[in-house]
C-alpha cells in the first residue's frame, strides 16, 4: 500500500484517477489523502471538485509530458551501488555545464553516461545539468518547467537520473542539478487549480511569481523545500544550482535561501558527504555566500557558492572587445584587473547598464574566493546571443587559450560550458517546444 497526498485547500471533494478507477480522497485539513495499492508505473491524477484530470504537484513522472497525467513512482527501490561515494566539496572543483538534451545525438541521461569517460579524463570534477523538470514537447532548455518534482521523460524519468548519477559517481564524477524556483511556465501549469502556488503581489521577468510570503505560502515553501531533499536523499546529487535568486521574492524575516542552506547543511551532516548549493544572483550582494547567523544572531543566507557574471563579462570584453550592452562598463583593461581580483566589478560602483549605482564589496577575509563560479561561457552567455554564437566563433585559438589561462588560474571556482574544451564550432541557441497554440 501507499499513501497518496495533495494540498487542495479550496477544494470541497478531491478525487483520485488510478488507471481505470475513482477513489474518493479524505480532508486532513487542507490536504487529501488516500492509501492506494498499486505498482511502479501507474498512471494517475486527480480532479478537484469533479473538475478534469490534473497531474500531481508532487509527482516524480509525467510520460505524456505536464498536460498529461503523472505515474508513480518510488524513488527510494533503485539499487544504488555507490555506498563508497564520499561525496565532493565545491572548494576545489571544476564544474562542467551540461545540457542533457544536446550532448549526445540521443539527448538522453543514458547516453550521456557514455561519455562520462572524456569528462573524466578532461579533469573536471562536477557536472552541472541544465534543468531536468519537464517541459512541452521534445526539446528546450528546460527553464519553463511546471513540474518540479519530476524528470523529463525524453531524458529517460527520473530513473534514468539516478542511473546517471551512480554511473557518475563510479567514474568519480560529482553531479549538481539546476534548479527553477522563480516562476512556473506556462505550458501545462495546473499549479494555481490546486492552491496558491503563485501570488500576484510580486512578478518576475516570466509573470507572477512564486508564493513565498503570502497566504498558503507555508505549504509552498515546503514543497520546494521537500524538493530540495529529494534530490539530495533520494537521488544522491551533490550540489544545487538555483536559477535566479534575485525573482525568488520572499520578505519573510527568514528568506527561503536560508532554510534551504540550512536544510542541506542537515541533510549534509545525516548524510556524512559535502552536499552544497550554488546560487545564481545579479544583485552582487555577499551575504549570499555569507554563513548564517549563529543561535539568534544574524548573518548571511549560507548558500555555499553563487556564480560572478562580472568575471565573464570582464574576460569577455578583454578577449573580444566587445562594449555594448552590459560590456559597455567592461571595456577598460582596469575592468579586467579588478574581475581577477575582487568577483564583482560593481561592487557599490555605477552600472552604466543600470543608471545606478550597483552591487557590495567582497570582504576576502570573510569570504572566500573558491565561493564564487566563473566562467568564459554558460548557456546564458552563448544562448543568449541572437546568433547562438560561441567564443570560438569571436576570437581565435590563442585567445581562447588565453581566456581558459586566465579562468583555470583565477581565485574563483571555474566551470566550463559542454564543448569548450575544444572550442566547439555549433552555435547553441534558445529553443523552446510549446505545444499550447496560445504560448
Amino acid at each position: 500500500m501507499r499513501r497518496l497526498t495533495v494540498w487542495a485547500p479550496s477544494s470541497e471533494r478531491v478525487e483520485l484517477l488510478l488507471g481505470d478507477e475513482r477513489h474518493g480522497m479524505v480532508g486532513h485539513g487542507e490536504a487529501w489523502a488516500v492509501d492506494v495499492d498499486a505498482p511502479d508505473g501507474t498512471p494517475y491524477a486527480f480532479s478537484l471538485d469533479g473538475g478534469p484530470p490534473r497531474p500531481d504537484p508532487r509527482g516524480l513522472r509525467l510520460p505524456e509530458g505536464p498536460h498529461g497525467w503523472s505515474a508513480l513512482y518510488d524513488p527510494t527501490g533503485f539499487g544504488w551501488s555507490d555506498q563508497a561515494w564520499q561525496g565532493i566539496p565545491l572548494e576545489g572543483t571544476v564544474l562542467y555545464e551540461v545540457h542533457v538534451g544536446t550532448f549526445s545525438p540521443e539527448g538522453t541521461l543514458d547516453s550521456a553516461t557514455a561519455r562520462l569517460g572524456h569528462l573524466v579524463d578532461l579533469g573536471v570534477d562536477v557536472l552541472e545539468l541544465l534543468p531536468l523538470a519537464p517541459f512541452p514537447g521534445r526539446h528546450g532548455w528546460g527553464y519553463d518547467g511546471v513540474a518540479i518534482w519530476a524528470v523529463h521523460e525524453g531524458y529517460g524519468g527520473p530513473e534514468a537520473l539516478q542511473r546517471f548519477v551512480d554511473a557518475a559517481h563510479a567514474a568519480g564524477l560529482g553531479v549538481c542539478l539546476d534548479l527553477v524556483y522563480n516562476h512556473l511556465g506556462p505550458d501545462g501549469n495546473y499549479l494555481a487549480e490546486f492552491g496558491p502556488y503563485l501570488t500576484d503581489k510580486h512578478s518576475t521577468p516570466w509573470g507572477s511569481a512564486v508564493n513565498l510570503d503570502a497566504a498558503g505560502s507555508d505549504h509552498v515553501r515546503s514543497w520546494v523545500l521537500d524538493n530540495v531533499a529529494l534530490w539530495f536523499r533520494d537521488f544522491h546529487v551533490d550540489g544545487l544550482r538555483l536559477d535566479a535568486v534575485h525573482e525568488l521574492h520572499d520578505s519573510r524575516a527568514v528568506h527561503l535561501l536560508e532554510e534551504m542552506s540550512a536544510l542541506t547543511d542537515r541533510i549534509s551532516e545525516e548524510a556524512g558527504r559535502p552536499l552544497w548549493l550554488v546560487a545564481e544572483s545579479d544583485r552582487n550582494d555577499p551575504r549570499t555566500v555569507t554563513p548564517r547567523g549563529e543561535g539568534a544572531a544574524v548573518g548571511g543566507t549560507g548558500v555555499h557558492g553563487q556564480w560572478a557574471d562580472d568575471v565573464h563579462h570582464g574576460l569577455h570584453a578583454a578577449l573580444t572587445g566587445e562594449s555594448h550592452g552590459y560590456y559597455a562598463d567592461f571595456a577598460s583593461p582596469e575592468a579586467l584587473g579588478k574581475v581577477m581580483r575582487t568577483p564583482f566589478f560593481h561592487d557599490g560602483a555605477w552600472s552604466s547598464f543600470r543608471g545606478r549605482a550597483h552591487g557590495r564589496t567582497v570582504d576576502p577575509a570573510t569570504v572566500a574566493g573558491w565561493r564564487f563560479v566563473a566562467s568564459l561561457q554558460t548557456h546564458d552567455q552563448v544562448g543568449n546571443r541572437a546568433a547562438g554564437d560561441r567564443l570560438s566563433h569571436l576570437v581565435d585559438t590563442d585567445l581562447l587559450a588565453c581566456g581558459a589561462t586566465m579562468l583555470l588560474t583565477s581565485p574563483w571556482t571555474p566551470m566550463l560550458f559542454m564543448g569548450e574544451e575544444w572550442g566547439a564550432s555549433t552555435p547553441w541557441q534558445f529553443f523552446t517546444d510549446h505545444t499550447d497554440p496560445t504560448v
